[in-house]
C-alpha cells in the first residue's frame, strides 16, 4: 500500500502538532493539524474502509511523513495555515472567497484616496466590505463624498513633490470636490482628520462620530466661527439621515461578529457577518472544496482563521453556529442557544445559504446538464440503485371505457425528455380492458425490439401503476432474461413507489427532487398516451362517419384517406375531386351525405 510501517506510526508523540504526507517523489501532498499526532495520523491507516475515493487515493500515495510538535492546538492551527499557503498541497481543502463583491478601500499613500475596488490586496491599505448590496455601497460612497472633499487623482503627493510645485490644480478643485492638497492648499493634518472620520463611518461608529461633530460644532459656534459651525451642522444632518435609512438589525446587540458554516450537498460555505451600531456593515462569504470529507468543525477552525487573516480583522469574540474543533488564538467563541444572538447567527446562516444557491446557479449556467446529473444522483441514492439512471423509460396504458386501448413509452436521457425515442403501441393481442395483459404485451414488444436491434437498454424502468401492472412488466423482464435493470411502479393515489417482491412501498419526501423526477416522467407518459388515444379515437369516429354511408365500404374509405388524409379535407373536396378517386356515382353519395353534416 505504501512505505509507512506500523513502528513509525507507534512512535508518533501524543502531542499537538502538524503532520505532512509526502509521495514517492518527495512532494508534499497533504498537511494536517492534530490535537494528538499519534491518534490522528494513525487513523488514516487503521480504517477498514474510506469515506471517499480521494481519501483512498491519498493514503495509497503516502510514502513518507514528517511532523512538527507545537505547544498548543492554536499553534497547530497557525502553523498549518502557514505551511498550506507555502506548499499548496494537492489534497488540502481549497478556500475560495467572493472576490467579485466590491470593497471600499482607504489607500496606503500620502493624502489617501477613498475608492471602490473589487481587488483585495495586502499592501497596507485598509479595506471595508465586501458589500453585497450595491445600493448600500453607493449610499455610503455618496455620503463620504458629500461630507468630505477628497482627492481622486493618482498623483504622488509626497511632501517634497508638493514643495517643488510639480502639480497644478485640476477641475475637481474648481468645482469644489477637492481642496487641492497637491498645491499645498490643504494641510496633511486637516486631510487626515477627515480620513479619521471617514474610517469611523465605514467602521459603523456613527454615534461616536456624531457626538464628536456636535461638540466640535458647539465649540465653533461659541468661538463665533459660524461658517465652520454651519459646515459641521450639514455633516451632522447628512450622517443622521444616513443612520435613519440604514436598517437596524438588533436593538440590544450593537456590535457583534458572527461566523457560520453550512453544507448543502457537496458545497460548504462560510459566512462572516459584521454588525456595528445594530447595522450589518459587512457580509463576507467563502466556499470550501472538501476533497477528503474532513469534518465540518475542523474546516470551520481553518476557515475562521483564514478569514481573520485575509480581512485583517481585529476580533476578540465571535458568535458561531457550531463550535470549531481547534481554538483560535486570542478569540472567545460562543454558540448562542436563544435570544437575539441566536437570531443573528440565523441571519448569517441565511447569508451562507443564499451564497450556496448563487454558486449553484453559476455552476448551472456554465454547465446546464449539471443540475440534472445532481437530481439523478439523488434518485440513485433514494432508490438504492447501483448505477446512475441516465436512461429511464416509463410505460402507461390508456383506454376510454375499454375502447381503443393504447400504451405509451417515453424515454428520458440525462434527466431530460428524448422525444425522438418516444413510442406508441396499439394493443394487438388483448381483448377488452385488461391493463395487466396490455402492460405485458407492450413491455415485451419494446424490449424484444431493442434486443433484436442491439440497442442499449434503460438504466431504470418506471411503470405507471401499482403492484399489478408492475408485476406484469417484471414477469416479462424475467422471461426475456433481463435481470439487471431495476424496475419500479408508482401508484397515483398516494404516490407510493413499489419494487418487485416488496410488500412495503417506498415513500419519498413529497418535496424531494427524486419524486418530482418520477412524477414528471409518469405524467409525460400519461400525456403522450392520452394524446395518441384521442387521435386514434377521433380517427375511429371519422371512419365510422364514412362507413355508415350506404354503399361505402372500407376500401373506398381507405382510398379517400390515402388521397385527402383527413375527414375535414374530404368534406372540403369538390364533387369532381371525389369522382377522380371513387367514380361519379359513389362520389355523389359521399358528397351529398357530408354536405348535410
Amino acid at each position: 500500500m505504501n512505505s509507512i510501517d506500523l513502528p513509525v506510526l507507534s512512535s508518533l508523540p501524543e502531542l499537538p502538532g502538524v503532520y505532512q504526507f509526502f509521495d514517492r517523489t518527495g512532494k508534499i501532498i497533504y498537511i494536517g493539524k492534530a490535537k494528538n499526532l499519534k491518534k490522528r495520523v494513525s487513523s488514516y491507516f487503521n480504517r477498514s474502509h474510506f469515506d471517499s475515493a480521494k481519501l483512498r487515493h491519498l493514503v495509497n500515495s503516502i510514502c513518507d511523513l514528517k511532523y512538527i510538535v507545537v505547544n498548543t492546538e492554536s499553534d497547530a492551527l497557525i502553523l498549518e495555515n502557514i505551511l498550506i499557503k507555502k506548499h499548496q498541497p494537492k489534497y488540502n481543502i481549497l478556500l475560495r472567497d467572493d472576490k467579485t463583491y466590491p470593497w471600499i478601500v482607504v489607500r496606503n499613500e500620502p493624502f489617501p484616496r477613498v475608492e471602490v475596488t473589487r481587488h483585495y490586496t495586502n499592501d497596507g491599505s485598509i479595506f471595508y466590505g465586501p458589500y453585497t448590496s450595491g445600493k448600500f455601497l453607493t449610499t455610503l460612497m455618496d455620503l463620504v463624498k458629500d461630507l468630505y472633499p477628497l482627492r481622486n487623482c493618482n498623483l504622488n503627493l509626497t511632501e517634497s513633490n508638493i514643495k517643488a510645485n510639480r502639480f497644478n490644480p485640476c477641475l475637481e478643485y474648481q468645482i469644489g470636490n477637492c481642496l487641492a492638497p497637491c498645491i499645498g492648499n490643504q494641510t496633511s493634518d486637516d486631510y487626515y482628520a477627515n480620513i479619521k472620520e471617514i474610517k469611523k463611518i465605514l467602521s459603523g461608529n456613527i454615534n461616536q462620530l456624531l457626538k464628536f461633530l456636535q461638540n466640535k460644532m458647539l465649540q465653533a459656534s461659541k468661538e463665533l466661527r459660524f461658517e465652520e459651525a454651519n459646515v459641521l451642522k450639514e455633516r451632522i444632518r447628512l450622517l443622521s439621515n444616513f443612520q435613519t435609512k440604514s436598517s437596524i438589525i438588533l436593538k440590544s446587540i450593537k456590535n457583534s461578529a458572527v461566523f457560520t458554516i453550512l453544507q448543502k450537498e457537496d458545497i460548504i460555505a462560510i459566512n462572516y457577518l459584521n454588525v456595528s451600531g445594530g447595522v450589518v456593515l459587512q457580509s463576507y462569504n467563502m466556499n470550501v472544496r472538501n476533497y477528503l470529507n474532513e469534518p465540518l468543525d475542523e474546516i470551520f477552525s481553518q476557515a475562521i482563521f483564514e478569514v481573520k487573516s485575509r480581512l485583517n480583522l481585529k476580533l476578540d469574540r465571535i458568535l458561531v453556529n457550531i463550535l470549531p474543533a481547534f481554538s483560535i488564538p486570542e478569540l472567545k467563541i460562543t454558540k448562542p442557544r436563544d435570544g437575539e444572538k441566536l437570531n443573528l447567527v440565523k441571519l448569517s446562516l441565511r447569508n451562507a445559504e443564499a451564497y450556496i444557491n448563487e454558486l449553484k446557479r453559476n455552476e448551472e449556467k456554465k454547465n446546464p446538464n449539471l443540475r440534472y446529473i445532481k437530481y439523478l444522483e439523488q434518485l440513485k441514492k433514494d432508490l438504492n440503485l447501483e448505477k446512475l439512471p441516465e436512461h429511464i423509460e416509463c410505460f402507461d396504458n390508456s383506454n376510454l371505457q375499454g375502447t381503443n386501448p393504447v400504451s405509451s413509452c417515453v424515454v428520458f436521457k440525462g434527466g431530460k425528455p428524448a422525444k425522438k425515442e418516444y413510442r406508441h403501441f396499439s394493443i394487438k393481442t388483448v381483448e377488452g380492458p385488461d391493463d395487466f395483459a396490455s402492460m405485458r404485451e407492450v413491455v415485451k414488444r419494446r424490449y424484444l425490439r431493442l434486443i433484436s436491434e442491439d440497442k442499449p437498454l434503460p438504466d431504470l424502468i418506471v411503470i405507471d401503476g401499482g403492484k399489478g401492472q408492475l408485476n406484469a412488466a417484471y414477469q416479462v423482464l424475467v422471461e426475456l432474461n433481463i435481470n439487471n435493470i431495476p424496475i419500479i411502479g408508482i401508484a397515483k393515489r398516494l404516490e407510493e413507489i413499489f419494487r418487485p417482491g416488496d410488500n412495503v412501498p417506498i415513500y419519498l419526501d413529497k418535496r424531494s427532487m427524486s419524486l418530482k423526477i418520477i412524477q414528471q416522467i409518469r405524467d409525460e407518459a400519461h400525456r403522450f398516451g392520452i394524446t395518441y388515444h384521442r387521435k386514434k379515437r377521433d380517427k375511429q369516429l371519422e371512419l365510422s362517419v364514412l362507413e355508415n354511408i350506404p354503399g361505402i365500404g372500407k376500401k373506398s374509405v381507405q382510398k379517400l384517406y390515402m388521397k385527402f388524409k383527413s375527414l375535414n379535407k374530404i368534406k372540403q373536396a369538390s364533387l369532381s375531386e371525389l369522382s377522380e378517386v371513387l367514380g361519379k356515382k359513389t362520389a355523389e353519395k359521399i358528397f351529398n351525405q357530408l354536405k348535410n353534416l
